[in-house]
């Protein structure tokens, strides 16, 4: 484990006085709305931002065979992502070398190219690609008697990289970090999970009226959810906090906040009966979000009234739920990763990979939010959610990116009252009356860690003392 990653670690360490406080960007502090609403400001994401940060662009098991496809979109850039042999994927600018011409077109409606190909061929002018990125036909070559050579005739490289599952690129040419170095510390914290193994179990999209960051902001912190979803409040607290791990940050529910019996994101319901309230809490999750829960874990809640009785002790649910899952996951084939709760305390309940990726985990389920721009207009965004979780070899379900407007009851009850509030604060944070975001320090320090890693790359809109 690398120094960085100890020190990461140790931050997990339960802070007792907020007051006190000296973690990173851990002052109040106010951001600019130049990030949100500025075209210039979208207009320079492009090459300061997007064109130098590894992004996730899908998961390995999409392409599973020879020749297997997925596309990209990012802005003006187009990747195409190939699988080239059982053990080596690739990826390419989605561009033919002679006019311009993308080579793989996106379907209309939907959120991205995918297929299977030996080769990849340009509809413009019969160019030719083979999956090593190799040009392989040009029609009437002859009449280029000198110039054209492999040095420019074929489709030029992206970088590449794959962890936890997911596929991501890099469109630097010379990416300063490899994607391993780029993801720390939180490849070592989040490595007990083992999310190479889980597999989708929904996956939705959609565009948005708000920018990506505000789409993103909305789902890191938990310091909405009182206000935001009342509801969950019937089952207990539902606060934590927010860290600065680097270019990344991760939230938590912390000890000293009153929660020392489930720190996770599998949480008891909070009542005088536990048994009860842990019933009613994942009812209430599995119908109203879909979301951090599965069908086993239901189950395993359901039972509890029968296999203990009234009186026991919280800890005790918790302990007796888990291992009736888990052991109901185990007969059907499912091998949950062993997690520790030092490995839940240090990791958080989710994770904002810098700078546009959400990662909820937990020991067999996670929830994963996306955002990144829709063209060049600073109001609209690509919102992508999805949910994983572990089934049998060979029995995940054969799901697809489905289009799911914001007012479809795909979307549940719960996540379209995240979306009232990103579209509103998209056009609040151009009322004359607002001066700009002010995060809690405490439980909204992610929020700030954004801007200030933004800040790095694009030479403005660092946070500033809130003064």
């Amino acid at each position: 484990m690398s120094e960085r990653s100890e020190r990461s670690i140790n931050t997990a360490e339960p802070v007792d006085d907020i007051a006190t406080n000296t973690d990173p960007l851990s002052a109040p502090m106010t951001i600019g709305v130049q990030a949100y609403l500025s075209p210039e400001y979208v207009k320079d994401e492009r090459d300061k931002l997007w064109r130098k940060v590894w992004q996730q662009v899908g998961r390995v098991e999409e392409i599973p065979r020879v020749g297997d496809y997925l596309t990209y979109e990012i802005l003006d850039d187009s990747i195409i992502i190939v699988r080239t042999a059982a053990d080596t994927i690739r990826a390419y600018h989605n561009v033919c070398a002679h006019r311009g011409r993308k080579l793989v077109d996106t379907p209309p409606g939907q959120r991205n190219a995918k297929g299977q190909k030996k080769q990849f061929v340009c509809g413009f002018h019969g160019w030719r690609y083979d999956l090593e990125g190799r040009n392989t036909f040009v029609p009437e070559r002859e009449d280029w008697p000198c110039g054209l050579t492999e040095r420019n005739d074929g489709l030029v490289d992206v970088h590449v990289d794959t962890w936890g599952g997911w596929i991501f690129v890099n469109l630097d040419p010379n990416p300063p970090e490899t994607l391993l170095e780029y993801l720390e510390p939180a490849a070592t914290l989040l490595d007990p999970f083992q999310l190479q193994n889980m597999r989708y179990r929904w996956r939705r999209w959609l565009v948005f009226d708000c920018n990506w960051k505000v789409a993103l902001e909305a789902f890191m912190e938990t310091y909405h959810v009182p206000y935001t979803h009342p509801e969950f409040m019937n089952f207990g607290m539902f606060l934590g906090w927010a860290r600065a791990q680097g270019k990344h940050s991760n939230i938590g529910y912390d000890a000293p906040k009153g929660q020392e019996e489930s720190q996770g994101k599998i949480r008891l319901g909070h009542g005088p009966d536990a048994r009860i309230s842990t019933i009613e809490l994942q009812n209430f999750t599995w119908e109203n979000a879909n979301t951090n829960t599965t069908w086993t874990m239901v189950e395993a809640a359901r039972r509890l009234t029968e296999e203990l009785p009234e009186g026991t002790p919280a800890p005790e649910v918790m302990q007796h739920w888990l291992a009736s899952a888990r052991a109901t996951d185990e007969a059907r084939g499912v091998i949950w990763p062993t997690v520790t709760p030092a490995d839940v305390a240090a990791a958080g309940t989710a994770w904002q990979i810098f700078p546009n990726f959400q990662i909820g985990q937990a020991v067999n389920n996670m929830l994963c939010y996306s955002a990144r721009p829709y063209g060049y207009d600073p109001d609209k965004c690509i919102f992508e959610a999805a949910v994983y979780e572990l089934f049998p070899e060979g029995e995940a379900p054969e799901t697809e990116w489905i289009h799911t407007p914001q007012d479809d009851p795909g979307w549940r009850t719960v996540l379209p009252q995240d979306f009232d509030n990103m579209a509103a604060v998209q056009q609040g944070m151009k009322s004359a009356g607002f001066s700009g975001p002010k995060p809690n320090p405490y439980r909204e320090r992610s929020v700030v860690n954004l801007h200030h890693n933004l800040a790095k790359y694009m030479g403005t809109g660092a946070p500033r003392d809130l003064t």
